[in-house]
C-alpha cells in the first residue's frame, strides 16, 4: 500500500476539551493499566503516516494506543516506545463499498480488527478516520449495540465559543424514526452530564420552527412524545431553529443524520470562511496589521476554539463500547485529539453513563431482541461527518 510523505514531527495544539469547573479527573483503570485506544490507521485521506504521526503526539502525552495498520509504519512507531503497539493489517474498507457487507467480507479489515480488540477487552475505545459506514458497521458487527438501542448515533461537540451544544446524529444513519430521536435526547444528554458537567442539560429538537407543529410528522412526534416525558434527566427547550445550534439555546440538539451533516459541514465551512477573512482584513494595511498584532493573542485562542481539529472528532454513542469517528481529511493533530477525546470518555464511563440513562428512562426498545446485522446497513444510510 503506498504511504504519504513522510510527517514533520510534533503536532501542535493538541488539546483535550475543557472540563467543568471543579470536577476531578480520574482513570477507569483495566488491571492497574491507564485506558488503551485502538487506532485504524487505514481509510484516511492523508494516508497512514499522518495517521501514525498523531499516534505518536498522542502516545507521548502518555496514552496507550494500538494501531492497526501496515507493517511500514513499525518505523515511524518505533519512537513511541512500549506506548504503542502495532497489528499488520492491510485490508482496508473503501468509501465505495457497501460497508455491512464489507465488513463481512473483510474480518481482516483494519477498522474490523480494531472494533474487535474493543469487543474483546484488549482496547477500551476505537479511533477511525475512514469510512464512517464501515466504522458504523464494525461497530455493529463487532462492538454490538447497546441492549434496547434502535441505532446509534453519532454526536460531536460544536466547536463554538462558550457553553458547547452537543448535535446527534451527524451522519450515522440518514433516515430517524420519533422514538431514535427521543433515544437521540436521552443518550445526549447523558454525555453532556457525564462528561461536560452540565446538570440537567437542556435539549432540543433541530426543526424550521419553533412551534410544537412544525417539521416533519417523525420530527413533531418526537416533540410531541419529549414534551410530555415525565420528570426526564433533561430538560426539554422544544425546536431549536438553525440559529439556536450556535446561540446556545440548548445544551443538545437532536436530528436525522442527513440533515445534521448538512448542518456540521455547513458550519465548519462558514468558520473557515470568516476566520480566513478576518486574517485577509488584518494583512490588508498597514494599519490593519499595527491593530493585528495588538489583538494577536486573542484571535489565536479564537481560532483554535473554532477549529473543528481541536475538537477531534465524533462519538458515536449507542454501542457497548465506545469509538470516535474523525473526519477522512483529518491531520495528525486531529487525530491525537480523537485519542485524547476517546481516553476521555473512557474515564469518564460515557458507554456506561449512557446506558444506565437509557434504561432508567425506559426508552429502551426491550430486551432479548436479536442484535443488528451490519450487513443490513446500506452504503447510502451513512454520510461522513
Amino acid at each position: 500500500m503506498p504511504l504519504a510523505a513522510p510527517p514533520a514531527p510534533g503536532v501542535p495544539g493538541v488539546r483535550l476539551l475543557r472540563r467543568a469547573a471543579g470536577r476531578r479527573r480520574t482513570r477507569l483503570l483495566r488491571g492497574g493499566a491507564v485506558a488503551v485506544v485502538a487506532v485504524d490507521a487505514l481509510g484516511s485521506d492523508l494516508g497512514p503516516l499522518e495517521v501514525a504521526a498523531g499516534v505518536r503526539a498522542a502516545a507521548s502525552a502518555g496514552t496507550r494506543c494500538i494501531v492497526f495498520g501496515p507493517s511500514e509504519l513499525r518505523p515511524e512507531l518505533d519512537g513511541a516506545g512500549d506506548a504503542v503497539e502495532l497489528v499488520d493489517a492491510s485490508v482496508a474498507i473503501g468509501n465505495s463499498e457497501d460497508p455491512g457487507r464489507a465488513a463481512r467480507a473483510k474480518p481482516d479489515a483494519s477498522v474490523v480488527q480494531a472494533a474487535r480488540a474493543v469487543a474483546e477487552g484488549r482496547a477500551d475505545a476505537l479511533v477511525s478516520a475512514g469510512s464512517t459506514g464501515a466504522t458504523l458497521a464494525a461497530g455493529l458487527l463487532e462492538i454490538k449495540r447497546m441492549r434496547g438501542v434502535h441505532r446509534p448515533g453519532l454526536a460531536v461537540l460544536l466547536p463554538v465559543p462558550g457553553r458547547p451544544t452537543l448535535l446527534l446524529d451527524v451522519g450515522a444513519t440518514v433516515e430517524v424514526r420519533a422514538e431514535q430521536l427521543v433515544q437521540f435526547a436521552f443518550m445526549g444528554s447523558a454525555f453532556m452530564e457525564g462528561v461536560m458537567g452540565v446538570a440537567r442539560p437542556r435539549v432540543g429538537v433541530l426543526n424550521i420552527g419553533e412551534e410544537p407543529e412544525k417539521g416533519t410528522p417523525g420530527v413533531a412526534d418526537a416533540h410531541a412524545r419529549l414534551a410530555a416525558l415525565e420528570a426526564p434527566p433533561f430538560e426539554f427547550a422544544g425546536n431549536v431553529e438553525g440559529n439556536g445550534l450556535v446561540s446556545g439555546q440548548a445544551d443538545v440538539v437532536v436530528t436525522d443524520g442527513f440533515t445534521g451533516n448538512v448542518a456540521l459541514k455547513l458550519m465548519e465551512g462558514t468558520t473557515r470562511t470568516v476566520v480566513g477573512a478576518i486574517r485577509d482584513a488584518i494583512r490588508a494595511g498597514t494599519t490593519s496589521k499595527l491593530g493585528g498584532l495588538l489583538i494577536r493573542s486573542r484571535l489565536g485562542e479564537l481560532r483554535e476554539r473554532l477549529d473543528p481539529e481541536s475538537v477531534g472528532g465524533a462519538w458515536l454513542l449507542g454501542l457497548r463500547g465506545l469509538a470516535i469517528v474523525c473526519h477522512g481529511s483529518s491531520s495528525r493533530r486531529a487525530i491525537a485529539s480523537a485519542i485524547a477525546l476517546a481516553e476521555r470518555g473512557v474515564d469518564e464511563q460515557v458507554t456506561s453513563r449512557t446506558g444506565a440513562a437509557l434504561e432508567a428512562a425506559g426508552v429502551t426498545r426491550g430486551h432479548g431482541g436479536a442484535e443488528p446485522d451490519a450487513a443490513s446497513v446500506p452504503a447510502d444510510s451513512v454520510s461522513a461527518p
